[in-house]
């Protein structure tokens, strides 16, 4: 299939920017956004050796789609494959590097020059590539499929602003959608929507967020926390996004009234922002978990900015706010605070996790809040009555439970697809 006039020209454009990358990557390094010991895995040269055998290769772009592959992985190593996952960002290479399972095998996803894709591919020779929820490379896909790699879309998700986006584009969101041999979407909304914009073959097989395993938790820190925290009622606000922490701080403020030895924890989406907050919290008396610091006695907002320690927040408060859904940015995954019994509190903007949120709130009877007052509201009901904040988790426990069974029929749709790879 011929690409339309947009693919060309973004690749004609990559190509003419890509004498330029490694000096924009060398500055995103001193911001902290790259690796600097692994640059050149970004210009798509591999810092290990290819494994014999059958390689699947699944790429995710950041922290959230690489934690949901990871019962992927674990069942492809376990039937006998090579597995090579990649992602794009510090935060997830991190944990990856503490949550993959031994003998899978983690590499940064090249930059999306031809050039790149080039020698990634060439290296790494994938029998079958797995691009998780929505990343759509064009250089690498068009490669790939050239290269005779058996492509899937996983877990897929399309939001309605993407939806919208890509309907500006049809020829170019065919011409990339109909790279992949099979599109497997966790909903039935993102599949029409992934047929109508022109995916070959599409399945609806859940999310596979609703299958990982419960979050971590190092029981080390866990004990170390719970006993700097002691008695101390405790609000979690977990996952925050920018434009947050101005509705959250005086939501604490407001509890502090009726809790006065109420610790807030904040923990940001993403750990570079826990200056920002730091900044925002004003007289308030903060420390940040970044620096080593546990909370003291004294202290009324612990900033837990820190990469992979959400498993342990999660055991430490019976309940919790979950970001990036007081702003218009869709929410993060509920999934992971029900599994460990956590009751979940949401703000309006849910439509990331659509099913997950409306399957959870419905079973706790509540947990949408909009405002500060709101969320002190609700916060003051559940640690006044912590039996009701025991039903509401136990309640999102089951709600999380019920909706699995994604990677079940993920692998076995891959596998399919993977018998046709000569």
């Amino acid at each position: 299939m011929a690409s339309p006039l947009g693919l060309a020209a973004y690749r004609l454009a990559t190509t003419a920017l890509a004498p330029a990358v490694p000096f924009f990557l060398r500055q995103r390094a001193l911001r902290g956004k790259e690796d600097t010991a692994r640059l050149r895995e970004r210009l798509g040269y591999a810092s290990i050796n290819r494994p014999e055998g059958r390689l699947i290769w699944i790429h995710g772009a950041s922290v959230g789609e690489s934690v949901a592959a990871l019962p992927l992985v674990d069942a492809f190593l376990k039937s006998g494959n090579n597995v090579l996952v990649t992602s794009g960002t510090v935060t997830s290479a991190t944990l990856m590097a503490e949550r993959l399972p031994g003998g899978a095998i983690h590499q940064y996803a090249p930059v999306d020059t031809p050039a790149a894709a080039k020698r990634f591919l060439a290296h790494w020779r994938p029998d079958a590539g797995l691009f998780v929820e929505s990343e759509l490379w064009p250089n690498l896909l068009y490669r790939a499929g050239g290269q005779g790699v058996k492509l899937a879309l996983v877990n897929g998700r399309m939001s309605e602003r993407s939806f919208h986006g890509w309907r500006r584009a049809p020829r170019a969101a065919s011409a990339l959608l109909s790279q992949f041999d099979i599109c497997l979407a966790q909903d039935t909304q993102t599949a029409n929507r992934l047929s109508f914009l022109g995916a070959r073959h599409v399945e609806v097989t859940g999310s596979l967020k609703a299958d990982a395993p419960p979050l971590p938790a190092d029981q080390i820190k866990l004990a170390a926390l719970k006993q700097a925290i002691g008695q101390r009622p405790v609000f979690l606000a977990a996952s925050t996004h920018p434009g947050e922490d101005e509705t959250l701080l005086p939501a604490q403020d407001k509890l502090r009234g009726d809790f006065p030895n109420l610790l807030t924890i904040i923990a940001p989406r993403h750990p570079e922002r826990g200056a920002d907050i730091a900044m925002l919290c004003g007289s308030r008396a903060v420390v940040r978990r970044s620096e080593g610091a546990l909370p003291t006695p004294q202290t009324q907002v612990y900033v837990a900015d820190t990469i992979g320690e959400l498993g342990l927040l999660y055991r430490l408060s019976p309940f919790a706010f979950i970001g990036g859904s007081l702003i218009p940015h869709g929410g993060q995954n509920p999934l992971e605070p029900a599994r460990l019994g956590c009751a979940v509190l949401t703000g309006p903007h849910t439509e990331n996790f659509t099913q997950a949120y409306g399957a959870i709130l419905s079973a706790q009877g509540s947990g949408r809040v909009s405002s500060a007052a709101e969320i002190a509201s609700m916060s003051k009901r559940l640690i006044e009555y912590p039996n009701d904040a025991k039903t509401m988790g136990e309640a999102a426990a089951r709600a999380a439970a019920a909706l699995g069974g994604a990677v079940g029929k993920t692998i076995a749709l891959v596998e399919v697809l993977l018998h046709a790879v000569p």
